[in-house]
Parts: C-alpha cells; sequence; structure tokens
C-alpha cells in the first residue's frame, strides 16, 4: 500500500526538500504552507493554511498518515527577551510549538488506535543550546523538544515512534537574510566544524530514512544535524 506523510512548511527549505523526497520514493504528500502551491509532481495534495487558525479543514482533507513531519517554523531574527514584543513571542510559539502540539493530537489518537505511525518534530540546535535564536525562538523550540522526548515516552508502548531532528545552519529562505551583503553566513561557514551550512536536502534524507520505519528500536531521539557546531 502507499504510505502517506503530511508536511508543513511544504513551499520552501527543508519541507520543500522532504515533499520532494518522499515523492521520488513513491509515497502520497499532503504539504500545508501559508504560502503558494509548489511545483511538484507526483501523488501530492496541497492546502493552503496559517497553521496558528483554524486547523479543522487539515483532519478532514488528509484523514489519515503515516508519518507526520511538523517541519514549519519562524525565526525571531536573534534578538533578546527585552527587544521582543509579548505578542511577537506568542505569534512565534504559535507557529513554533502550538501549532504542532494540535496538529499532532488527532493523529497521534490514530496512530495509537492502529498501533503504527511516526512523528517527525523539526527541532533545532537551539532545543538544547542558547545561542541558535534569540529568546522567543529558543524557548520555542525547547519546548519543542520536551514535548517530543514527553510524547515518545508515552506512546512508545503503542508503537508510536517519535523524533526530533535539530539542525544548525541550514541555508533556505528563512536565512536568506544571512547571505545578503553583510549578512552572517560566511562567518557562520567559517565557524561550522565542517565549513560550510548545512543543505535541506540532508535534512530530507534524514527525515525519509527515520521514516521508513527501519530503525524500530529507536524512540524520542533528538538528532542533530548541525555541520559539527554544538562540538565547540
Amino acid at each position: 500500500m502507499t504510505k502517506t506523510a503530511l508536511i508543513t512548511g511544504v513551499s520552501s527549505g527543508i519541507g520543500l526538500a522532504q515533499a520532494e523526497i518522499f515523492l521520488e520514493n513513491g509515497w502520497r504528500v499532503y504539504g500545508i504552507d501559508q504560502a503558494s502551491k509548489p511545483d511538484l509532481s507526483g501523488d501530492f495534495h496541497f492546502l493552503q493554511l496559517d497553521l496558528t487558525g483554524d486547523l479543522s479543514p487539515v483532519f478532514s482533507w488528509c484523514q489519515t498518515v503515516d508519518a507526520l513531519c511538523n517541519t514549519a517554523g519562524i525565526l525571531d531574527d536573534y534578538r533578546p527577551h527585552l527587544d521582543i514584543e509579548e505578542e511577537e513571542l506568542a505569534r512565534i510559539f504559535a507557529v513554533n510549538f502550538f501549532a504542532v502540539t494540535r496538529l499532532t493530537r488527532p493523529y497521534l489518537q490514530q496512530m495509537v488506535d492502529r498501533q503504527a505511525g511516526i512523528i517527525i518534530n523539526m527541532c533545532s540546535i537551539a532545543s538544547s543550546l542558547a545561542g541558535g535564536g534569540g529568546s522567543a525562538y529558543t524557548a520555542s523550540k525547547h519546548a519543542l523538544a520536551g514535548f517530543t522526548k514527553q510524547l515518545a515516552l508515552d506512546y512508545a508502548k503503542d508503537k508510536v515512534q517519535v523524533f526530533g531532528i535539530a539542525p544548525g545552519a541550514v541555508q533556505t529562505g528563512m536565512t536568506q537574510k544571512d547571505f545578503e551583503p553583510g549578512g552572517l553566513a560566511d562567518w557562520v561557514a567559517d565557524q561550522t566544524p565542517i565549513g560550510r551550512w548545512t543543505q535541506p536536502i540532508e535534512i530530507a534524507e534524514l527525515t525519509f530514512m527515520l521514516a521508513t520505519g527501519k530503525l524500530a528500536s529507536m524512540q524520542g531521539q533528538i538528532i542533530t544535524i548541525d555541520g559539527g557546531w554544538s562540538l565547540k
């Protein structure tokens, strides 16, 4: 039977690369993004939606999934707490954390009922370190890592595998400003032990490996893929 993946943030960056690799391997892909539909071929279905709003259309549109990839996220421009307004703090948590918990609940229940399923949350090196973002981003990604681990512990007995992926610096549209004149791109590459930024396809390859279900004894790991940044 054809397997189904649901991917958020599918229109660009990591989410787009994930969709491409799942489609290339014969999966059916449902993708959600606030931006416009990406140009993808294969068994691809798209819903343009703000994940901080009403999610009920999602559950009638995509009724069941084998792999749920909570990939969508937003940055906070590395602002410290005194420089970020409460409304912006709430918006970053709404996207990076609460959209994940809200979207996960119905699909998690289905996975428990059928005793099978995989959930992959896009964490960050900011899920365990300071400096990978500002106050809001780091806090939201710490919360997401905690949610991921607790979910994995609570539902391991129900044969639901849960993982987090923790990228470092990834070259995507979300980090495009770093590559503009005067940006941080060269400095980040120089400070990264492998000497370059991670590419979205590398995150997608890891995602697909986890989604195959072949790594059956792995549970709850937050897998770092950061070019060695966190070794320092």
